[in-house]
């Protein structure tokens, strides 16, 4: 069983809305500092959004005021909300689960998804 499972990408007109779920395998009390990266073709993976044990959010300014992250521990699952969508966002998005709140580094998650693509059209 894969530790975490994204699904909910797809293709979308720019200005439009997604919602990404991550559901996990894994135990939250164990590995309850959540994430969400993407990585566009030739380029690194990008911190996109996290969510530590308090419920406090982090996101990057490209997509601050954008993106939502939201967590469902009873259902071991979390969300992206994706509005206001811009083809600069095309890229696969993966979920991640460390023990470290709130980094933005990719070395800090131990657990991550298979990646589901986002594509934005202008």
């Amino acid at each position: 069983q894969e530790p975490l499972v994204e699904s909910g990408g797809g293709l979308v007109q720019a200005g439009g809305s997604l919602i990404l779920s991550c559901a996990a395998s894994i135990r939250f009390w164990d590995y309850g500092n959540l994430a969400w990266f993407r990585q566009a073709p030739g380029t690194e993976r990008e911190f996109v959004a996290a969510i530590d044990w308090n419920g406090d959010t982090y996101y990057p300014d490209p997509v601050t005021g954008r993106f939502t992250i939201s967590r469902d521990d009873a259902k071991s699952m979390f969300y992206l909300h994706m509005n206001s969508l811009k083809p600069e966002d095309t890229a696969v998005y993966y979920c991640a689960a460390g023990r470290v709140a709130g980094t933005r580094h990719v070395g800090n998650y131990d657990y991550w998804g298979q990646g589901t693509q986002v594509t934005v059209s202008s």
